[in-house]
């Protein structure tokens, strides 16, 4: 059986208490973790605090090789930490791989952005001087990461925090204190990571998550999650302007224009709406569709899940408790008149992809995230009327679907999404670039 307990200032500490962690789809326990509480996560900002200045004094292609031992550990491991994954997320293996593999591309992209440039030389407001601007650490970050890319999701923030010479405390979701947690601390330490660079403490939102969300002793709380919990964060942030960097959920919409190719459309919503069960930020969760092809689509749709099978095609909810939320959500639009035109069922942790016909703006899945495998499809009567609907909700990630790429690009435009994509889902997106979030700017002036 695993276990997943603090990882403090270097060493694995011993637990008074444990919670299970189980197989989401057969609910078998697979392990323990111990829950971090408050006083865990004073103790870890102090040892973040005491190494920081050690670490960030390092020199660049130091840090950059702990990085790649870390890496090198991970690798080591992929076939069991593919394993875990689908375990204790239960998402199927191709999810698992693509978590896993970008996980540790994280580490080495990071272990090459420590070694780039460091800053720029400015022009001189002044002949004779020179000005000259550095990206410095932030210091201390807090990283709070949620249950559905816990390792991926986490190492986005730990290795470049760690490349540019942070140290951090990372808090992973409590439904996958492993994945998220324990098997980073356990690469830092076969890296030799120095002590209180990276802390991990596994514990419940309340406690522990609390308490690192609102602690003075960061210089940036990192927190991916529910739009709920974030503003949460941000309220209590703004009493004396604690720096934080949220990424929130967002009900996507998935757009079909007159002129689109609706096989195509309908393959991509498999993956937009489908992609481990619906449950991430950039799910489309709404899809608005113009009626001239909107039967079509709608037996497109149909046809493809209604073919799915559990297990194959699809894995389980994360608990019971996301299956009935998300039930919570189906059922009092279909009373409100929305068509169930399959699924709407669950077998277990199991439940089916459902598609949704007759959809209104006024309903429950068009005006909440679902976080769920549902298509709810409404259907609009013009480009005018599919970017108003649109638009009336705090969106990520968008697709939009047209034979016509000026028109699509168009209409992107007009959508109030961080990121639209024009005939494609969102893609399963690799490590990306994050040093504007884990430096900051020092500007230094020098008279010749």
């Amino acid at each position: 059986m695993a276990e997943a307990s603090p990882y403090l200032n270097g060493v694995f500490r011993s637990a008074q208490r444990w919670s299970p962690v189980h197989d989401k789809a057969t609910g078998e326990p697979i392990g323990r973790y111990a829950p971090a509480g408050a006083a865990d996560v004073d103790e870890a900002v102090a040892a973040a605090r005491a190494a920081q200045p050690g670490w960030a004094a390092l020199a660049a292609p130091e840090r950059a090789a702990y990085l790649r031992l870390m890496a090198e550990h991970l690798q080591s491991r992929y076939e069991e930490l593919v394993r875990l994954s689908m375990s204790e997320t239960g998402g199927l293996r191709r999810k698992a791989e693509d978590e896993v593999s970008t996980g540790i591309k994280q580490l080495h992209i990071s272990s090459v952005q420590a070694m780039g440039t460091a800053g720029d030389i400015l022009q001189p407001y002044k002949a004779g001087k020179l000005s000259l601007s550095r990206a410095v650490p932030l210091g201390v970050i807090g990283v709070i990461t949620p249950w559905n890319y816990p390792l991926n999701l986490a190492m986005r923030a730990v290795a470049p925090g760690l490349a540019f010479g942070n140290t951090i405390v990372l808090k992973p979701a409590e439904l996958t204190p492993f994945i998220g947690g324990q098997v980073i601390a356990e690469a830092a330490d076969a890296a030799g990571l120095p002590p209180g660079v990276l802390n991990v403490l596994p514990g419940e939102g309340p406690e522990a998550g609390w308490a690192l969300a609102e602690h003075r002793g960061l210089d940036l709380l990192d927190f991916t999650g529910s739009r709920e919990v974030g503003l949460a964060i941000a309220a209590s942030a703004a009493t004396d302007l604690r720096p934080i960097r949220l990424e929130l959920g967002g009900d996507n919409a998935f757009i079909v224009l007159d002129d689109a190719d609706v096989d195509l459309a309908a393959d991509h919503a498999m993956i937009a709406s489908l992609e481990f069960q619906g449950q991430t930020c950039i799910s489309s969760s709404r899809h608005l569709v113009m009626r001239a092809v909107a039967d079509r689509y709608l037996a497109a749709l149909t046809e493809r899940a209604a073919a799915m099978e559990a297990g194959r095609d699809f894995g389980p909810l994360i608990s019971a408790a996301q299956r009935d939320r998300v039930h919570a959500l189906v059922e009092p639009s279909v009373a409100k008149g929305a068509r169930v035109l399959t699924g709407g069922t669950w077998d277990g942790p199991f439940y089916r992809p459902t598609v949704l016909a007759d959809v209104t703006p006024d309903m429950p899945v068009f005006t909440e995230e679902i976080f769920g495998p549902v298509l709810p499809v409404t259907v609009a009567d013009s480009e005018e009327e599919i970017v108003e609907l649109a638009n009336r909700h705090p969106m990520l990630m968008n697709s939009v679907f047209t034979a016509d790429l000026m028109r699509g690009m168009a209409l992107a435009e007009r959508l109030h999404a961080g990121e639209v994509h024009v005939n494609d889902a969102h893609a399963r997106h690799g490590a990306e670039n994050q040093m504007a979030g884990f430096t900051k700017r020092q500007w230094i002036g020098l008279t010749r």
